[in-house]
């Protein structure tokens, strides 16, 4: 089986040291991300995520909550990036809210699934935070794509050679927020994982 945590100490510049960040413009190439859906801490569930050069990156750790309505996505230090809640009593279906940090009271984008043709999920920015994107494929294949409003590629979610579902790629083009997209992958875990890590699916209303 390919190697899955090859460092478990933040190197300086990883991805974690700058949570919330647009991809620098700098550097060329999309950011590569390799997302490990276990927790690293003893009897939780969650994701851990490295870097292209196997340093830790994101992580996310859920504690006693069976619901899971409310998920935290850390950097390597475990500053919190984005937390991500279940809307509960929507009428547009199942969503989930993103805020930033652990700021709960006005959501920067919200996550809403989505049964029509190919797309599995829209991803709304709220009060004009940013541009709106579609999310397309399968969460349970690990074999997505999340589309700008000009239809371009940002982010694709691809699965890793071998080690099954449990393992898989998160490509995110420069520009693109990189834990934006690792928020989003949060969502469609809570969404279309069966079951999902991070909570128990007898809850939903």
């Amino acid at each position: 089986m390919a190697r899955v945590h090859p460092n478990m100490v933040p190197a300086p510049g990883a991805v974690g040291d700058v949570p919330c960040a647009p991809a620098s413009s700098a550097v060329e190439g999309p950011t590569t991300l390799t997302v490990w859906r276990k927790s690293l801490l003893f009897d939780c569930k969650g994701f851990t995520v490295f870097d292209a050069k196997g340093n830790l990156a994101y992580r996310v750790d859920s504690y006693a909550s069976e619901t899971g309505d409310e998920v935290v996505l850390m950097d390597a230090a475990g500053r919190p990036s984005f937390t991500v809640r279940r809307k509960r009593f929507s009428l547009q279906g199942e969503q989930w809210l993103v805020f930033a940090g652990e700021e709960t009271r006005r959501p920067v984008y919200a996550v809403r699934r989505s049964g029509r043709g190919k797309t599995m999920a829209h991803v709304t920015a709220c009060a004009g935070a940013g541009p709106s994107y579609e999310v397309e494929g399968s969460y349970a294949q690990r074999s997505c794509v999340v589309y700008d409003g000009q239809r371009r590629a940002v982010a694709e979610i691809r699965p890793k050679e071998v080690v099954g579902t449990d393992v898989f790629r998160m490509v995110v083009q420069p520009g693109v927020g990189v834990s934006l997209a690792m928020a989003v992958v949060v969502a469609l875990e809570q969404m279309f994982a069966r079951p999902s890590l991070l909570r128990s699916w007898s809850t939903i209303d």
